[in-house]
């Protein structure tokens, strides 16, 4: 994609709104081949400069009530209030691996008596925790079409499914799903900003509601990304390859990070997608009451500055409750360029040997490995010794020293 961005660089004219049809052409094929989605038109499609302003637009023309989850990225929540809506929340916890299920969802609309039109903001894989749905999907599935839910399903980290299962809801409800994705997960390529949103036939009055927005606002996706990209998506093979080598890494730097986290005692449900982890800290609540920290908003503030560790609070950004200790942890903190070259050296066809994120991930192994065989004089020089530390573990056994 970045040679082709250099052969289409002077592509400078006013493109179609929705995006050059080679774009959305490809992208049929795309999600063909890896959502099993048959059928697809390229009329279906809107290009837009990230998935992020296509899912505002889509919020600012709806007519209706907007629900959102909790967790979920915290992105969804601000963009509702812009659009003027009041979202409403629906509710997920650990004990269901922070899965969104049908209940939970009827719950919200029965409990708000929600009676007209409705949107739920959904993201799966999600951010921060996991894919939810599986089989909750044919349950699920039935619960919106019973109450008329329309779901904006954010699949922006499909192609990042650790076990190359991603399964979308466009396949179980494909008259009320919009799809909406991009290149800046799956492809590395966040800050060319392409986005798409996929609509369902049944919907077209509200793609082009949402198509008319956007030549209000953004006209067209920058015409060098759309040519470059057209072109890297037919390129299967290196495709392919591309998405196998990196999600295995983040797979190894995920289990890695759980393993350490759940071996100290910190709860937390194991990522199956993506970058993130969204551990709970309970386990040091009490002591961090004898320091008069009561909230999230709190530890974290004090985490960062005791011991240079940055993680967001699952309250308020997430929609979790300030009182629980909820993180969002990102462990992609390494040089993604060393570790691909090493996967890519190895060979899909060999394994990541079981030191590979020692080795080849070090920021993120020597932020987690912490020598809690050292003396007492430990505590007192940890901070000097490790001046670098980007995951809490080494907070933790700080704090119970």
């Amino acid at each position: 994609m970045v040679t082709a961005l250099k052969e289409y660089a002077g592509e400078n004219t006013y493109l179609s709104v929705a995006g050059i049809p080679e774009l959305r052409q490809a992208l049929c094929e795309f999600h063909t081949r890896y959502d099993r989605l048959e059928g697809l038109g390229v009329d279906q499609f809107i290009v837009g400069p990230g998935s992020k302003e296509l899912i505002f637009l889509l919020m600012t023309v709806f007519n209706g009530d907007v629900l959102v989850v909790s967790p979920t990225w915290t992105t969804y929540r601000p963009q509702s209030l812009l659009a003027h809506h009041a979202p409403y929340v629906v509710e997920a916890s650990m004990e269901t691996e922070w899965r969104v299920t049908p209940e939970a969802v009827e719950k919200t609309i029965v409990d708000n008596k929600l009676t007209g039109n409705k949107l739920l903001i959904f993201c799966n894989p999600d951010n921060p925790t996991r894919d939810k749905l599986t089989l909750v999907y044919c349950y699920c599935s039935v619960v919106l079409k019973k109450h008329n839910v329309i779901v904006l399903s954010d699949e922006i980290y499909a192609r990042i499914h650790f076990a190359d299962q991603h399964d979308t809801l466009a396949r179980y409800y494909p008259e009320g799903t919009i799809i909406s994705s991009g290149l800046s997960k799956w492809a590395s390529a966040g800050g060319w900003r392409v986005g798409y949103q996929i609509y369902p036939v049944q919907l077209e009055s509200l793609r082009l509601t949402v198509k008319s927005a956007a030549s209000h606002t953004y006209s067209c996706v920058a015409a060098p990304m759309q040519y470059a990209v057209a072109k890297g998506l037919r390129n299967v093979e290196e495709c392919d390859s591309y998405m196998h080598h990196t999600t295995r890494i983040m797979k190894a730097a995920a289990e890695y990070s759980y393993s350490e986290l759940t071996a100290v005692g910190v709860r937390c449900t194991k990522s199956t997608a993506g970058f993130y982890l969204f551990p709970d800290f309970g386990l040091v609540r009490e002591s961090l009451l004898k320091r008069g920290i009561e909230t999230v908003g709190q530890m974290c503030d004090v985490m960062l500055k005791e011991a240079n560790v940055a993680l967001m609070g699952g309250g308020p950004a997430f929609l979790r409750p300030v009182t629980e200790l909820t993180t969002r942890l990102c462990y992609v903190n390494f040089d993604g360029a060393v570790a691909l070259a090493e996967s890519q050296r190895l060979g899909l066809e060999t394994p990541l040997p079981t030191d590979f994120v020692r080795l080849h991930c070090t920021r993120l192994h020597d932020g987690i490995q912490v020598r809690i065989q050292q003396s007492s004089s430990y505590r007192t020089h940890v901070l000097q010794a490790v001046p670098n530390l980007e995951l809490p573990v080494c907070w933790l056994l700080f704090l119970f020293t």
